[in-house]
């Protein structure tokens, strides 16, 4: 049986010092050997991960980090990647040795605190030390749940798994959806999937199976059809459609193929939407326009894979965007986690549809860049505004139509 993807996935993150017993605390939860474990402090280099099912919220991703007082030249590598994992940690727990709590866990908990992500201190090793009772009082001022284990004994873990159970954000127990509340039950989507070099072998992407599997949910109806096979299948129902999803690079064919009065878009900004904020990635694709020629545009993938001739990030949107601007771009190229620390140089980021991460890390990049005042726009979007069928592709959703058309009066204004 396939696990659940990480998408799916609560993340949890373990942050602490070198040698506080995060790596034998998460051995505690996952009841497995996950993590080394050492009186050596900094056994854990990178971030260690162990998927977990955790009722009644279900799949959960524990991810191990490096001690971030880490000393060195390594260990400011170590405390990166250790950085990194907060871009996408649903809850902190920010772990404590024998009591001791100074500067480094005070500003985990205000790091955790600023990015909006429910933070839980754990004090392990309390058979060696206790908290002090005025570190407790500042700690329920902040309405910080606060707990004791022993880890190595197995000592504190169920009061553990209850505080994580309690502090899971109120959008992951309700994701937002894909596509049910744009197909009622009893209605038809038609799903355009091409089949090409990209196409896994023998299996369909995972937008493509999450949009199925959410339809069918719905008890709506799903229809798959090649993007050559869409005029033959449109004509075939006897009423139309409530929807027709195209994978972005078929934008144009699906767009002449589908009656006007049929929405469309692709699953590529059905999941800007459910992974990110619409509305940020209007702004961002309005910014197409006033790029021009030597203009600076990351392109960040969430995915890492091996580039194909006519890869979608690093090939065809590229050339669209220049096409658009009539002139020549600096394309740059993120993938994973990999992000730049310094935007400022760029003029515009173009994202992935993400579908492998979960929302918060969607969420914190788009954050970056509106700190930064750099606009961010997603593939789909992207390539529906280069290529001339940006309301089209955006009909489906209102109000993300409505802040476009008023961007647009504004700028015009």
């Amino acid at each position: 049986m396939r696990t659940a993807p990480k998408s799916f996935r609560l993340h949890i993150g373990l942050f602490g010092r070198r040698n506080a017993g995060k790596s034998s605390l998460l051995n505690a939860m996952t009841r497995q050997q996950v993590s080394i474990v050492s009186e050596i402090a900094g056994t854990t280099t990178d971030p260690v991960e162990k998927p977990m099912e955790l009722l009644p919220i279900g799949p959960v991703l524990f991810i191990d980090t490096a001690g971030i007082d880490d000393a060195g030249a390594l260990g400011e590598e170590r405390v990166k990647r250790t950085r990194q994992v907060l871009d996408r940690t649903d809850v902190g727990v920010v772990v404590a040795s024998a009591g001791e709590w100074g500067e480094f866990e005070e500003l985990m908990v205000r790091e955790l605190r600023s990015r909006g992500i429910p933070a839980i201190a754990v004090f392990n090793k309390a058979d060696l030390g206790r908290p002090h009772g005025a570190l407790i009082d500042e700690l329920k001022t902040a309405k910080t749940p606060w707990l004791e284990t022993v880890a190595t004994a197995g000592r504190g873990i169920l009061e553990l798994r209850e505080a994580l159970i309690a502090a899971a954000p109120e959008e992951f127990i309700n994701t937002p959806p894909i596509v049910s509340d744009l197909v009622p039950a009893g209605e038809l989507a038609v799903l355009v999937v091409p089949i090409d070099k990209e196409a896994p072998k023998g299996r369909l992407i995972q937008p493509q199976v999450q949009t199925i599997r959410e339809l069918l949910d719905g008890d709506a109806y799903s229809m798959v059809v090649k993007e050559r096979e869409l005029r033959d299948a449109l004509a075939r129902l006897n009423r139309p459609p409530a929807l027709v999803v195209t994978d972005s690079q078929a934008f144009l064919k699906v767009s002449a193929d589908t009656p006007p009065d049929v929405k469309m878009t692709s699953f590529s900004i059905l999941f800007a939407r459910q992974k990110g904020d619409l509305s940020q990635f209007v702004e961002g694709a309005l910014a197409i326009e006033g790029l021009k020629s030597g203009d600076r545009v990351l392109i960040a993938e969430a995915c890492s894979h091996h580039p194909i001739g006519e890869d979608i990030g690093r090939v065809k949107i590229p050339r669209w965007l220049k096409q658009y601007v009539g002139g020549d771009l600096e394309i740059n190229a993120t993938q994973g986690h990999d992000f730049p620390d310094d935007l400022a140089d760029y003029q515009l980021v173009v994202h992935c549809g993400a579908c492998m991460w979960n929302r918060r890390e969607v969420l914190t990049r788009m954050l970056r860049c509106r700190q930064a005042g750099v606009p961010i726009c997603n593939y789909g979007m992207t390539i529906a505004y280069t290529l001339g069928i940006f309301d089209r592709a955006l009909a489906p959703f209102p109000d993300a139509m409505e802040t476009y058309h008023r961007l647009r009066r504004e700028i015009v204004l």
